[in-house]
């Protein structure tokens, strides 16, 4: 049984109200079996994914739980995404940068403060293409409470992560945990995790939504917010991950000590098409490559994209098959 859009949305946003969507068979999309990986590869975990399908063309320790970092804004950007779709939102709004940003900071920040106000849509862009944390918080925090999770800013960032959780389990994702809407994993309190096989199956739900790659897929990018004290501010963005262009429209870094350098490459090709009768039959090309714990993430990536050409090839000369395929190399 496939999960679609709808039904995925109306299981998270109404997750506090028993609006649970049906979920589907995990092994159907991805075999998680682990372990038929290829050596010599420099990575914790990888997984080569069919977009469309779900199929995993090659992996290595798939199912493994890892930390992730910044690859958790992925989750982060379908919350909002989702919200906006079902509750009616707009990416217009502004938001309020709360209380909580305080212990968040890093080099990717894009300088936010206490009380000044941000767009939806530009702190998406600061949170997806430079990967500032802050950014994040102040989206879960809007978005949150306008979900229901009350005036309390931490309480409201809680609300949104659980929506992120509901995300998850509606995907599938059986050994996923997040803590937070940024991807930290060396604040108090447990730690988050997810997998390589978990990420594509993110990945993948992430580029059927229409406008999520106009969001990883730029280079650069400006944007601006009103300060707290009446000022604009504004910042240019650039993209943290060094792979973008021409085939590949994105997707997300991450880097923390627990992690390590991770990243979630996709890239699409022209569809193939024939025709059969009086119908034209259209098979969409497009592959998630998720590398984690690679000092190299770039150059594996890259490499297990080329791979994952050839191997989409090879799964649709055998016809597309949803389950069973394995590689014969």
């Amino acid at each position: 049984m496939n999960i679609t859009r709808r039904h995925v949305i109306a299981g998270v946003i109404g997750i506090f109200a028993g609006l649970f969507a049906p979920a589907s068979a995990e092994a159907q999309l991805f075999g998680r079996g682990g372990g038929r990986g290829t050596s010599g590869y420099d990575a914790s975990a990888w997984v080569i994914a069919d977009s469309t399908t779900g199929v995993v063309l090659d992996s290595s320790n798939a199912t493994r739980r890892l930390q992730v970092g910044s690859i958790t804004k992925i989750a982060t950007a379908m919350v909002l995404l989702d919200w906006v779709t079902a509750k009616g939102g707009s990416l217009s709004e502004l938001a309020t940068v709360p209380d909580t940003i305080a212990p968040l900071a890093s080099p990717n920040s894009i300088g936010l403060q206490v009380g000044d106000r941000i767009s939806l849509r530009d702190a998406l862009y600061a949170s997806m293409m430079q990967s500032d944390n802050q950014a994040a918080e102040t989206i879960a925090v809007h978005v949150g409470r306008q979900l229901g999770g009350g005036d309390n800013d931490r309480a409201a960032a809680d609300y949104f992560v659980a929506q992120m959780n509901a995300l998850s389990r509606k995907l599938g994702m059986r050994s996923t945990r997040f803590l937070n809407a940024h991807g930290l994993d060396d604040l108090e309190g447990p730690t988050p995790y997810s997998t390589a096989g978990d990420v594509a199956l993110l990945a993948n739900y992430a580029v059927g939504h229409s406008g999520f790659t106009f969001y990883t897929s730029q280079k650069d990018r400006k944007i601006s917010w009103n300060t707290a004290t009446g000022e604009l501010a504004s910042a240019q963005l650039k993209n943290t991950n060094e792979l973008l262009g021409g085939l590949i429209d994105g997707m997300k870094t991450g880097t923390t000590r627990k992690a390590g350098p991770c990243v979630v490459v996709s890239a699409a090709k022209r569809p193939e098409s024939r025709q059969e009768g009086e119908q034209f039959i259209i098979n969409p090309r497009r592959l998630t490559v998720v590398v984690l714990g690679s000092p190299t993430r770039f150059d594996t990536a890259r490499s297990l994209l080329d791979r994952g050409w050839e191997l989409l090839d090879e799964w649709a000369a055998a016809g597309r098959p949803l389950k069973g395929w394995r590689s014969k190399r």
